[in-house]
């Protein structure tokens, strides 16, 4: 007996002692809570698996990935509102498989025309105020999103809208069972929202009290408001009955958007810039969004051997959280509207600027740290991802920032408006300082992984200023730690916090170093040494993003797919 009890505490103790270090699965996977997802035709990876059947069901009846995109996102309007919605922006980067390139799309509104500075910070004062509030209508920015789709599939598209729109519709008018993260949040929203001008009551509670987990949730009004858009195209949107409606609401509630700001919007096809990383490049969109924050950090981090100091290491994530405030003080300085202000995005993203700032990284954390001078060297959100049999590939982000947005609900629309706007400074001297017309800085940021100039990886991990610094975490993963698709969003992660904002004067720069968050995943060794290394480190729950991806195996032929175990999400493919 004393034998087989001895054997028994020694299983347990070696069943513990692997499992405190990741050694959890049969397989021997370190990092990943649930094997990757393989499939031979299609994939999509979407952070609510409703959504997810709907893109595979647009591409079995012959949609592409870019349709497919397009209906799983309108559906996540519907099904996830504490995270996007059709009163919020977009950005999206696509593969196509015809030409063998990458496009990126900037579909973020502007703010009103008739809201002058002076008169919004005349309406700050009598909030006692000076920066822009995160809820009302004050930080209200025209919404992106429906351009966003038409422009996707004028260029790109292969079924008709009304067909692509249709499931979301259905769900809308019969209903669907809210899932267990959304509830949570889609709770929390409701008491802070329900007081603000509009229908957000009626429109997103059941008697006044947000749906609870499994219970089933219809929006009518949203259904109406695809069906016009199926019918009638963008134009339903922003020079139709419905910019009419929203031009009456503002008016009469003192709001400032108004008929012009819709029917003056456009989105925008940029180029995507690239930074390559031990032969992989990443590749993100230029500002107003804060994607090249990702791009400067590796550029600084390829200066130093991640690889041989290990993976969440005291050394390791020293040289990540120092190069994330490096690259953040110039994200607070020189992101902004690039039709208002130019930003020295060549230099900004340039080996030699990367250099040059890898070399103010010492051995203990920097407590003061200022924006370069890269002239010299110029030369909450919902991400998903959708694949199909022809190699397209979309990599698309969407969100109504802050949650479930400004609150403000028009009567009859379903929808809740974006508070977008509440990410200008009102620092005149400041790139990103409030104008009409203008596009305030955003946090969304959609990436994709290219390999000897092959489509590799379409990737995000949503969540304001995480998503740059998952972005690298995600890349760094795989490159030096050799993750699959998988475990890199599974590995615990940390968030450097504290940096300046680009909301804040332009005078500002971090002077007390920030804090680290990490996840309880990160050995305490690690955060011991770190904190003796000068670093403040904090134990945080949430906050970490949503990570959904994925990789075209060439050799195979194959897609792989990978979702966010920190999210109600999946990854499916056939």
């Amino acid at each position: 007996m004393k034998s087989l009890f001895t054997g028994v505490v020694t299983g347990l103790s070696l069943v513990l002692a692997t499992a405190a270090h990741g050694y959890d699965r049969i397989t021997g996977a370190e990092f990943a809570s649930r094997s990757e997802v393989i499939a031979p035709n299609v994939m999509a990876a979407t952070s609510q698996p409703l959504a997810t059947q709907i893109a595979l069901d647009i591409m079995r009846r012959g949609g592409n990935a870019i349709d497919a995109a397009i209906a799983a996102n309108a559906a996540l309007g519907l099904m996830e509102p504490t995270g996007n919605g059709i009163g919020g922006d977009l950005y999206a980067i696509v593969w196509d498989a015809k030409t063998q390139k990458l496009h990126g799309l900037n579909a973020s509104g502007r703010s009103p025309l008739s809201l002058s500075y002076d008169m919004l910070a005349h309406e700050l004062q009598k909030l006692g105020r000076t920066d822009l509030p995160p809820h009302g209508m004050l930080p209200i920015s025209v919404p992106g999103a429906v351009d966003g789709w038409f422009e996707l599939h004028q260029k790109f598209g292969s079924m008709p809208m009304a067909d692509v729109l249709q499931p979301a519709i259905g769900y809308a008018e019969q209903g669907f069972p809210v899932s267990e993260l959304i509830a949570y949040y889609w709770d929390r929203s409701v008491p802070v929202l329900s007081p603000q001008p509009g229908d957000f009551v009626g429109t997103f509670t059941i008697n006044g009290k947000a749906p609870v987990k499994g219970e089933m949730f219809k929006n009518p009004a949203l259904a109406n408001t695809l069906k016009q858009l199926a019918v009638k195209g963008r134009d339903a949107f922003y020079k139709g009955d419905i910019a009419v409606e929203i031009d009456r609401f503002m008016r009469a509630n003192g709001g400032y958007l108004r008929f012009a700001d819709f029917a003056n919007h456009r989105s925008s096809w940029v180029e995507p810039v690239g930074v390559d990383y031990k032969g992989y490049t990443l590749w993100e969109l230029p500002p107003n969004g804060q994607g090249i924050a990702a791009l400067q950090m590796l550029q600084i981090l390829k200066n130093f051997d991640l690889k041989a100091s290990g993976f969440n290491t005291p050394q390791s994530l020293h040289l990540l959280v120092e190069a994330k405030k490096l690259a953040f003080e110039d994200r607070a300085k020189f992101y902004a509207d690039q039709d208002f202000n130019q930003a020295p995005v060549a230099g900004l993203i340039s080996a030699e600027y990367g250099r040059e700032r890898a070399k103010l990284i010492g051995d203990k954390a920097a407590k003061r740290v200022d924006a370069g001078n890269p002239n010299l060297y110029q030369g909450d959100t919902i991400y998903m991802t959708t694949a199909d049999k022809h190699g397209n590939m979309v990599s698309l982000i969407q969100s109504n920032y802050r949650g479930m947005g400004s609150g403000v609900v028009v009567p009859g629309l379903g929808f809740v408006f974006q508070d977008r706007g509440q990410l200008f400074s009102m620092d005149k001297q400041h790139a990103n300082v409030y104008e009409p017309g203008k596009r305030p800085f955003n946090t969304i940021i959609p990436a994709f992984i290219t390999k000897d100039d092959k489509p590799l990886v379409s990737f995000g991990v949503m969540g304001g200023a995480m998503q740059p610094q998952g972005h690298v975490q995600i890349l760094i993963n795989m490159a030096d730690y050799g993750m699959n698709l998988q475990e890199a969003g599974d590995a615990a992660r940390w968030q450097h916090l504290g940096s300046t904002e680009p909301t804040d004067s332009s005078e500002m720069y971090l002077q007390n170093g920030g804090y680290i968050e990490v996840e309880r995943g990160i050995p305490y060794e690690t955060v011991r040494e770190l904190m003796k290394k000068g670093h403040d480190v904090r134990y945080g729950l949430g906050g970490y993003g949503g990570y959904q991806a994925i990789m075209r195996d060439h050799a195979n032929g194959v897609w792989i797919g990978a979702s966010e175990s920190r999210k109600d999400g999946q990854a499916a493919g056939y």
